[in-house]
């Protein structure tokens, strides 16, 4: 049996990172507060993974981001995923090349134009994160999301992860919208969306508030890994 993980996920913006409750972002510090207080060298001891996402909403500065991709992993040990407005592999390899082990994609992942295909081809199967936004309808459906939870994409949750479980993507990043940053635990209904044999290893994130979360994540049979970003 694979062992189960814990990840922390950083969400970067603009050069400040930020806490998120329900999609709603605040400023926590910048690069250099960071570093002051989350001591990666020694952090890696306890944790899997590293997840940092680019979640700037207005235009991107990816050359910025990768740079603090750079400094962000020196002296980190675990291995890290980086994301953020992927949209061609050009991205995808200067995100490698700053630092990333995997590539974390989320809106491409919607727009059947085969990079998710060319990312797996170019890269390998397993670099390639897809993550999905996920939230409940006023009719208890579940819906994905894309670019950064502002688009809601037509059909149900559960046809899209049935879709993106056949491509080329390594694992999948379960995010509950509902439950972000609230602290109140995980959504493990999301758990219901995925296929009755799951080929892909899963993430979930989205609400975690204390061990004992962490722990009721990663005891459920379909749960890999659990993330938090508090």
């Amino acid at each position: 049996m694979l062992k189960k993980r814990l990840i922390f996920t950083l969400l970067y913006n603009n050069g400040q990172f930020m806490l998120s409750r329900n999609f709603r972002l605040q400023k926590v510090g910048d690069l250099h507060w960071l570093q002051t207080n989350y001591n990666f060298s020694h952090i890696s001891f306890s944790i899997d993974e590293l997840i940092v996402l680019d979640v700037t909403r207005d235009q991107k500065k990816p050359d910025e981001f990768c740079a603090a991709l750079k400094q962000l992993t020196r002296g980190c040990f675990v291995p890290i995923a980086a994301g953020g407005g992927i949209r061609n592999i050009e991205t995808a390899r200067e995100l490698l090349r700053s630092g990333a082990d995997k590539v974390v994609v989320n809106s491409a992942l919607y727009e059947n134009d085969g990079l998710i295909g060319r990312l797996a081809s170019e890269f390998g199967q397993q670099c390639v994160v897809a993550a999905m936004d996920i939230k409940a309808g006023s009719d208890g459906v579940y819906q994905a999301w894309s670019e950064c939870g502002s688009q809601r994409l037509e059909g149900t949750a559960a046809s899209w992860v049935e879709q993106i479980t056949r491509d080329n993507v390594g694992e999948i990043y379960l995010n509950s919208m509902d439950q972000d940053g609230t602290g109140q635990g995980y959504d493990l209904q999301l758990l219901d969306l995925l296929p009755a044999n799951m080929p892909k290893p899963v993430i979930l994130a989205g609400g975690a508030g204390n061990a004992i979360h962490l722990a009721a994540g990663l005891a459920d049979p379909h749960v890999d890994a659990v993330a938090t970003a508090h």
